[in-house]
């Protein structure tokens, strides 16, 4: 049985809402939590990076998305709604990555072709830097059958 002390104290450092719902859950129902936990919070510091520096820096490159943030702020769009349009972006690229992840057979193939086709899954590991799996999982609950927003941390 997985030590719900632990599992707690982890997800309160990760700055879990409710860190001990989530131990109970990974404890309780052997969902790995703590690892589906730093996966979207990872995910949701970069959604959140994306702010007037960084869409700033990007209107340094001399290519086609320096260009095009050059021309946004000649018209008079303001550093931080380019920001805001960027984290959308990136929120909804996120989602879409983790709907993918957490469902191989969400695309247009024909079902006899994906039967040929090879899956994933999202493997947690008994350390960050160790490669043997200990579980799989699932970004979200696997009975989510339509695309539905998930709260990311």
């Amino acid at each position: 049985m997985a030590d719900r002390r632990k599992l707690t104290r982890l997800l309160a450092a990760l700055g879990a809402d409710e860190p001990q719902v989530w131990a109970e859950s990974e404890a309780d129902e052997n969902i790995p939590q703590v690892a589906r936990y730093r996966l979207l919070r990872g995910l949701a510091q970069d959604i959140r990076a994306w702010n007037e520096a960084s869409v700033g820096a990007l209107g340094e490159n001399p290519g086609a998305e320096g260009t095009a943030i050059g021309r946004a702020l000649e018209l008079g769009v303001t550093p931080q709604d380019l920001s805001k349009i960027a984290r959308l972006i990136a929120r909804e690229t996120t989602f879409n990555v983790l709907y993918r992840l957490a469902d191989p057979d969400s695309d247009d193939l024909q079902p006899d072709l994906r039967k040929e086709l090879p899956g994933w899954v999202l493997v947690e590991t008994a350390t960050a830097r160790s490669t043997h799996p200990t579980r799989t999982f699932s970004p979200w609950p696997r009975s989510t059958t339509t695309k539905r927003r998930t709260p990311v941390p």
